[in-house]
C-alpha cells in the first residue's frame, strides 16, 4: 500500500545524486524497483507545482515534498514519472534528480556550490588550447572564442588563455567577477543547482555560464554541449567511435539537458 512518502526509491536516488556514471552503472542491476504508481500529475498549492504520484505526494530523499516554483519544471517532471517503464531507473529521471539536489542542499550549501563554480573557472576548459594539430587548434578556436568574447564585451571579464598543458593563474579579480555573475543569474535553488550541474557537466563555468545569458532560447543547449566536446569529437572523427563512451555522453546529455531547461525557465 502507498504512502505519502513515497519511499520506494529513496535509496536509489541517495545513492545516485546527479552522477550519470553512477547511474548508469545502477541501470544495470536486477534490483531496480518495479514501477509502483500509475499516473503522475502536477498540483499547485502553497505557492508550487507538486509532483505527484497516484495522488500522493512525492518526495526526495531528504523528505522534501517534490515540487517546483516553476510549473515547466514540474511538468517536467511529471512526464518523466510517466514515461517510466516496468523498472524505476535513475537515468529516466534527470529533471527529478537534478530538483532533488536542489531541493535537499540547503541554504548553506550556496555558498560552497559558487566557491566550486569560481575554481572551475580558474581551470575553465575554454582557457586551455591544443598546440598541435592545426584543424583542433582551429576548431577551438573558431568555437570557444565567441564565448570569450562576449564576457569580455558585456561583463568586462578577460581571462587569460593558455596552449598545452601548463597551468595559467588567472587573476582574482576576474574569477570573484565570474562568481557574482553566478550568484546574479542563479535566483533560486533550482537555478543554482542546474548552473553547477551544466559546470561539472562542461567541464567550464563560461560554458555553464552562457546558458544563463537572456534572450529567446535557439538551441543554445546543443551548442553549449557541442562546444564543451570539441575535443572528443576531434578525436572521434581522427580514430572513429568509442560505443562505450557514447553511451555514457548520451547519459550525460540527458543531465546536461535537464539543467540547461531550468535555467531557460529560470533567466529573464
Amino acid at each position: 500500500m502507498m504512502t505519502d512518502k513515497i519511499s520506494p526509491f529513496d535509496a536509489i536516488f541517495a545513492e545516485t545524486g546527479l552522477d550519470p556514471m553512477e547511474a548508469a552503472q545502477r541501470s544495470m542491476r536486477a534490483d531496480l524497483p518495479k514501477r509502483f504508481w500509475k499516473d503522475a500529475t502536477v498540483e499547485e498549492r502553497d505557492g508550487a507545482f507538486h509532483v505527484l504520484l497516484d495522488g500522493r505526494t512525492a518526495r526526495t530523499p531528504g523528505r522534501s515534498a517534490l515540487a517546483s516554483p516553476h510549473k515547466p519544471v514540474a511538468d517536467k517532471m511529471a512526464e518523466e514519472w510517466n514515461a517510466v517503464g516496468e523498472r524505476l531507473d535513475p537515468a529516466e529521471l534527470p529533471m527529478t534528480k537534478l530538483i532533488n539536489v536542489a531541493l535537499d542542499m540547503g541554504d548553506d550549501a550556496r555558498v560552497a556550490i559558487l566557491d566550486d563554480v569560481r575554481a572551475y573557472a580558474g581551470t575553465d576548459l575554454l582557457c586551455y588550447r591544443a598546440d598541435r594539430p592545426q584543424g583542433l587548434v582551429d576548431r577551438q578556436e573558431t568555437v570557444w572564442c565567441p564565448y570569450l568574447d562576449r564576457l569580455r564585451t558585456h561583463h568586462g571579464v578577460v581571462l587569460k588563455v593558455a596552449a598545452g598543458v601548463m597551468h595559467v593563474a588567472q587573476d582574482d579579480d576576474v574569477l570573484d567577477t565570474l562568481r557574482a555573475l553566478a550568484d546574479r543569474r542563479t535566483v533560486d535553488a533550482e537555478a543554482l543547482a542546474a548552473l553547477h550541474l551544466a559546470t561539472t557537466l562542461t567541464g567550464s563555468a563560461i560554458l555553464a555560464l552562457a546558458l544563463t545569458e537572456p534572450g529567446v532560447d535557439d538551441g543554445r543547449a546543443k551548442t553549449v554541449w557541442q562546444a564543451a566536446h570539441v575535443d572528443e569529437d576531434w578525436n572521434r572523427a581522427q580514430w572513429g567511435e568509442d560505443e562505450e563512451a557514447t553511451r555514457l555522453r548520451a547519459l550525460r546529455w540527458r543531465d546536461f539537458e535537464a539543467a540547461a531547461f531550468v535555467l531557460s525557465v529560470t533567466r529573464s
